[in-house]
């Protein structure tokens, strides 16, 4: 675990998809992954978390027009989401707020020195 910003894993891989029931179909029915998590999120659109195994979660979230068909997100975990943001603000890291939506752990992005994102993930 880094000390640091208290980071201790990879939760997710993010995949933009266009639309979400088809490529739940996809994942679900042509590769046999398993369905872990399906919430409206706030914003429009849901967060749909499924595995090919329980080592790692695919979330096939809604395109984002500034985002590149292609790109592939990385989340973090932390057991400690407030330190971690903490730790990011005060070594200067451009950082957005924490995200707390009903029924999906808590997370925040942040950008390293060549603009490329990532975000940090709460464990439980």
């Amino acid at each position: 675990m880094s000390t640091i910003t208290q980071i201790n894993g990879v939760r997710s891989v993010s995949i933009p998809v266009e639309n979400q029931d088809a490529a739940l179909q996809f994942y679900l029915g042509t590769l046999g992954f398993a369905l872990l998590r399906d919430v409206p999120i706030p914003n429009g659109g849901r967060w749909i978390e499924i595995a090919p195994t329980a080592s790692i979660i695919l979330t096939l979230e809604p395109a984002a027009p500034n985002i590149a068909r292609g790109s592939i997100g990385i989340r973090f975990t932390t057991d400690n989401i407030d330190a971690a943001h903490s730790a990011l603000l005060e070594r200067d890291v451009d950082t957005d707020d924490i995200l707390r939506w009903p029924g999906i752990p808590a997370m925040f992005a942040f950008r390293d020195p060549d603009g490329n994102a990532f975000s940090i993930t709460a464990t439980a």
